[in-house]
């Protein structure tokens, strides 16, 4: 069996700095991640790589020295108001990692606008070579893969995907037909965690685990392996699986290895990761 794509998220180690990611990434073996550069909430961490000279060019050189590549850019969220052209130094940014993808949440209720401001977000971000990946999370405007598809169909953009999250799906009614439905083009990787079934209740709640306490592959009630047989076998897998309780315990380092071999554990395949 050919080997995924694995990716290491940001979030998996939120307070490691980019090129401290990339360290981390080559460490847990391997060869791409995911760098955030704006924050999920207002005031959120995030390193925004496109004000920061400096730090963009450690980055880079770290990459260079390690052969570690960027994936994926977060998070751009599509709300009221909002101006595609602001992300200009973002995708340009994105262009010198060689980034591929940028993940965007729907904050918009009115559909029809969220899915205008989509588009023009896809034709803005084309140029640079950027697929805008839009992420279905129960707590958003797009709350499932329906949605999103939906959403990603009517804007008619080449470079728009749709992104699934293994935790989002659990929690949002999606079915694993739902996901055997997505168009094959509109899928440029997803990602990978455990949770518990069934989920918190609140937003709140929903919102914690999601940022602050995912479970390693295999230790929760999604079912994964059946989620990632209705995706593509060549689809890269981002590792996103944050644990604000276990990971500074446990060591940043070894709870990227761990996710890691989770992860290829659920796939399917051992040895070198991607």
């Amino acid at each position: 069996m050919s080997e995924r794509l694995l990716s290491i998220a940001q979030l998996t180690a939120l307070p490691f700095a980019p090129p401290d990611l990339v360290q981390l990434t080559a460490d847990a073996g391997c060869r791409v991640c995911g760098l955030r550069l704006l924050p999920a909430s207002p005031g959120g961490p995030a390193y925004p790589l496109m004000n920061d000279a400096p730090l963009l060019a450690e980055t880079l050189a770290r990459m260079n020295s390690l052969g570690v590549a960027v994936f994926d850019l977060e998070i751009i969220r599509i709300g009221e108001p909002f101006d595609p052209r602001a992300y200009g130094a973002f995708f340009e940014a994105g262009q010198r990692l060689g980034a591929r993808a940028v993940l965007v949440a729907g904050d918009d209720a009115d559909e029809a606008r969220l899915t205008e401001r989509y588009a023009r977000l896809c034709e803005a971000a084309a140029p640079y070579g950027l697929s805008c990946d839009l992420e279905f999370m129960p707590w958003t405007a797009v709350k499932g893969a329906r949605t999103a598809a939906r959403i990603v169909r009517t804007a008619g953009q080449p470079n728009g995907g749709v992104l699934v999250d293994a935790l989002h799906f659990a929690r949002s009614g999606t079915t694993l037909d739902d996901i055997g439905a997505l168009p094959r083009g509109a899928l440029h990787y997803a990602q990978m965690c455990d949770g518990t079934v069934p989920g918190p209740q609140t937003v709140e709640g929903l919102i914690h685990d999601a940022r602050c306490e995912r479970l390693l592959p295999g230790e929760g009630g999604i079912p994964l392996r059946e989620l990632f047989a209705r995706l593509p076998a060549d689809l890269p897998v981002s590792i996103e699986i944050p644990s604000d309780t276990r990971a500074p315990k446990m060591g940043y380092l070894a709870w990227a290895r761990a996710a890691v071999a989770a992860t290829r554990q659920v796939l399917g395949f051992a040895g070198p990761a991607g």
